[in-house]
């Protein structure tokens, strides 16, 4: 586990590590991250303990189908990470998303997450404005982030 304080390249780290677990759309794998009191504000919803955390993800990947997502590093301070993502999906009609939001992280001495406070933005796009194409999972290496495509 990383833990604080972080430079560069451990804060680079985790931002993979999280988008990684966070594409493997498995509520339990992506709570272990967070503390069991962990604090979240996600867009206009309060979630508060690992509990809610995992009750919350797989609400959310109900309604977010062959979700996408890329994270990238924005800043970092000791124990504190600034974080933009955008991530795509489609909802049960067949409509499509492009989800842009930054993220505030802050990390306890053990590594665990223990508060998360993200701002979310939908744009509706149609199928063929999709731009990330990976088999569900682990984004590859070599497919190219958020600067890259110009977003």
């Amino acid at each position: 586990m990383l833990v604080p304080p972080f430079n560069q390249q451990t804060a680079l780290q985790k931002v993979r590590m999280a988008e990684d677990a966070w594409n493997s759309c498995d509520a339990q794998r992506v709570s272990r991250v967070y503390s069991e009191d962990t604090r979240w504000r996600n867009r206009s919803e309060f979630v508060n303990g690992r509990a809610e955390v995992v009750t919350f993800l797989q609400r959310k990947w109900i309604k977010e189908l062959d979700y996408r997502l890329i994270k990238e590093l924005w800043a970092w301070h000791e124990d504190k990470l600034a974080v933009r993502f955008a991530y795509e999906w489609h909802d049960d009609s067949g409509n499509c998303f492009r989800s842009y939001g930054n993220e505030n992280w802050h990390f306890g001495a053990d590594g665990l997450m223990i508060q998360r406070f993200a701002c979310i933005n939908d744009l509706p796009i149609s199928a063929d404005q999709r731009l990330f194409h990976w088999p569900a999972g682990t984004r590859p290496d070599d497919h190219p982030g958020l600067s890259e495509l110009g977003l």
